[in-house]
């Protein structure tokens, strides 16, 4: 039995039986090997659930109606435990930006936005992120020109008021945002990245700045000017404090993506690749974003590897203007199965992450590596079982204030996905209402 989900230019194929396939998803080479089970990593202890730590609830279980259905994309926390998420379907046919209202009586599911399909955007991939005002923005991969658009929910009542900042045609100007998040600085421009288009047809980097009446748009960076250089970015870009940003492309290079930094002067933005994955012992196909830790050391994950494993988590520390590139840790698993989404770091740089067809049933998994010194333990917070609990999971871990951890699943549920909670010890579950 398969799930597909159409969405026009982007077509979701996941088979039931494991992840075999996902359409338009950068496919970077890949050896489907069985699922494993476990695997011990020098310097490195792989730990069971721990129990009475955590436990696992279902917020909300979409219907693929008016509601929307087949979420592709995380959630957002805001400081009242209020949840924001998108669905790539449902709706009208072409999905929803929800939220999920916490209220003394449970979450409250309310729709903010029902995307028509047309001028207003297509399937949303990403997540819908905060801005100044209760504003939230977000991206859809269709729609709009023909090839996307960058979207605003301006603040009140419900439906929002939905504002396109900018529409994508198939161009130079860059094409199909993908899942990759927005980042607004603190200004109020926006920085994300666009799968296709550009001036080479290989995705770019944009920023949009505010301007009176209109937001106007700037290809900073377009993939693929050469046979060394990365293509397909799908996560979004990091910010330092000096203005440089960074990301990952999941494909170029050896064939595995890179991790790239801009640099603004002058004459426009140079780019330095910092590592080229080669799928040996760093991994490969970094569908995943790039995260600071508070010593500037940037931390991010790929999909698959080493060779036919899971995926890995590396570091890069910066030293006198080069990286030093160092896996961290590698995940078990099989092909293109690991980390999909930008991984939560913590203050002590621990790390949480979701996988979207591994752990015990191939269905997705919730873990944190707990950091030890120089090394990492695994710990296993949830293994989906592909039923009422959900399956696949694209999402990225949110936390609200009490440490409880909130995302979505693809499918399962009523076959359309659900929201979940893995909650922190000590804590009681909601109830939807």
């Amino acid at each position: 039995m398969n799930y597909r989900l159409p969405v026009g230019f982007v077509t979701l194929l996941i088979a039931v039986a494991g992840c075999s396939g996902v359409a338009n998803l950068p496919s970077g080479p890949a050896n489907q090997a069985a699922f494993s089970p476990g695997v011990l990593v020098s310097g490195r202890t792989v730990r069971s659930r721990p129990r009475d730590s955590a436990s696992f609830q279902v917020v909300y279980t979409f219907q693929d109606s008016a509601d929307g259905g087949n979420p592709f994309a995380g959630l957002t926390v805001d400081r009242a435990g209020n949840l924001y998420g998108t669905t790539s379907s449902g709706g009208s046919g072409y999905g929803t930006a929800f939220e999920l209202k916490n209220t003394a009586k449970g979450y409250k599911y309310v729709v903010l936005h029902t995307f028509a399909g047309g001028s207003d955007g297509a399937n949303p991939y990403a997540r819908l992120m905060p801005g100044a005002g209760g504003k939230l923005y977000g991206t859809t991969v269709n729609g709009g020109g023909g090839a996307g658009t960058v979207f605003e929910l301006l603040p009140g009542k419900a439906p929002r008021t939905e504002r396109v900042l900018y529409a994508f045609t198939q161009s130079v100007q860059g094409a199909n945002p993908s899942a990759g998040d927005l980042t607004i600085d603190s200004n109020g421009a926006i920085y994300g990245t666009t799968q296709y288009g550009g001036a080479y047809g290989q995705g770019t980097v944009f920023k949009l700045s505010p301007a009176k009446g209109a937001d106007k748009e700037k290809v900073l960076y377009s993939f693929g000017a050469n046979s060394n250089d990365g293509t397909q970015p799908y996560a979004g870009v990091t910010l330092d404090r000096a203005g440089n940003i960074y990301g990952t492309a999941a494909l170029g290079g050896q064939g595995y993506g890179t991790v790239f930094e801009l640099t603004p002067s002058k004459s426009g933005w140079t780019e330095q690749i910092i590592h080229t994955f080669g799928n040996v012992t760093d991994g490969g196909t970094p569908y995943a974003g790039l995260s600071f830790d508070a010593q500037g050391n940037l931390f991010g994950a790929t999909t698959q590897g080493p060779g036919a494993g899971g995926g890995t988590f590396f570091e890069l520390t910066p030293s006198n203007g080069t990286w030093s590139f160092n896996t961290i840790y590698s995940l078990s698993g099989w092909g293109i199965s690991g980390e999909f989404r930008t991984a939560y770091l913590d203050p002590s740089d621990n790390i949480f992450g979701t996988t979207h067809c591994d752990g015990q049933y191939s269905s997705g998994s919730v873990y944190e590596l707990q950091r030890s010194g120089s090394a990492y333990n695994y710990v296993d917070l949830y293994d989906f079982t592909g039923g009422t609990d959900g399956q696949y999971v694209f999402s990225n871990p949110a936390f609200d204030a009490h440490g409880n951890i909130f995302g979505t699943t693809n499918v399962g549920g009523s076959g359309y996905g659900v929201v979940w909670e893995v909650r922190a010890a000590g804590k009681t579950g909601r109830r939807h209402v």
